[in-house]
C-alpha cells in the first residue's frame, strides 16, 4: 500500500492528489490557467496537511508525462523530480491521457453502458481542429500511441462503425461538430487530473516502473519551436 503524491499540470488545469493504495485521500485542482508555478507547490502542502501526513512519508511522486503545454509540463515536471531528489524517492511518470480513459472507463461501467468491446478515445485540444489523442480498450490497454490528429468526419470510423466508443477530455464540442453516431458517446468534463492518476501510479509503483531522475524528460509530442521576438525598429 503505497502512499503516492500525484502532480498533474500538462494543460491549463493544475491538481495535485495524495493517494495511498490507489484510492485519493485529499486533492486541489484550479481550472484558471497559467497559475501552475504558483498553485503546485501550495496545493503539495496542503492535500498533505489535509491528510495529516508528511512529505518523508511519501513512498513516490507521480507526475502526468504529457503531452501537453510546454510551459505546464517543465513546471509539474521539475517539481515532481525536485521532490522525488530531495525525499530520496522514486519518481513514476503517468500518461494523462490513459488516466482520462481509466476514468471513462469506469464512468461507462457505472452507467452499465460498458461493453467488452468498448473503445476509448482520451484527448486533448491542441488547437482549430487539432487533438492529441490515443485509444484505448475496455480494460485500459492502449490499441493506438498517442498522436496529433485532425479531426475530420471520417476520424476513427474504422473503431465506431464498429463498435461503442467513448470520447473524453477538452475537444468533445467540436468532435461533436464532425462526429454523429448513435454508436459513440463524450465525456467532455472528464479532463488531465491528478485525480485520475492514481490507479495507474499505484500499479507502476507495484512493478517498480519508475524514471531515472537525472534523464527524465516530459513527453511533449511535437517539438517546441519558439517564436520569433518582435521588437520595435527591426526587421
Amino acid at each position: 500500500m503505497a502512499l503516492i503524491l500525484n502532480i498533474e499540470t500538462s494543460t491549463k488545469n493544475c491538481s495535485v492528489a495524495l493517494s495511498r493504495n490507489g484510492v485519493v485521500l485529499a486533492w486541489r485542482e484550479s481550472e484558471e490557467g497559467n497559475d501552475h508555478a504558483a498553485k503546485t507547490a501550495v496545493f503539495v502542502e496542503e492535500v498533505l496537511s489535509e491528510a495529516g501526513r508528511k512529505a518523508e512519508e511519501l513512498d513516490a511522486v507521480a507526475v502526468g508525462k504529457g503531452p501537453g503545454s510546454y510551459t505546464g509540463l517543465r513546471i509539474g515536471v521539475s517539481t515532481a523530480k525536485g521532490l522525488a531528489y530531495g525525499l530520496g524517492k522514486p519518481l513514476i511518470a503517468v500518461s494523462p491521457l490513459q488516466a482520462m480513459a481509466m476514468e471513462s472507463i469506469r464512468r461507462a461501467s457505472e452507467e452499465g453502458v460498458l461493453e467488452p468491446d468498448s473503445i476509448f478515445c482520451a484527448m486533448t485540444d491542441a488547437g482549430r481542429m487539432e487533438v492529441y489523442a490515443a485509444l484505448y480498450d475496455a480494460q485500459g490497454k492502449e490499441l493506438r500511441p498517442v498522436e496529433a490528429v485532425i479531426l475530420d468526419s471520417d476520424s476513427y470510423s474504422g473503431y465506431w462503425q464498429k463498435a461503442d466508443m467513448f470520447f473524453a477530455g477538452n475537444a468533445c464540442a467540436k468532435c461533436r461538430t464532425v462526429l454523429a453516431s448513435p454508436r459513440i458517446r463524450f465525456y467532455p468534463d472528464i479532463h488531465p487530473s491528478a485525480r485520475y492518476m492514481p490507479l495507474l501510479s499505484e500499479r507502476a509503483f507495484r512493478e517498480s516502473r519508475f524514471e531515472d531522475l537525472a534523464y527524465f524528460e516530459p513527453f511533449y509530442l511535437k517539438d517546441f519551436i519558439a517564436g520569433k521576438p518582435h521588437v520595435k525598429g527591426l526587421n
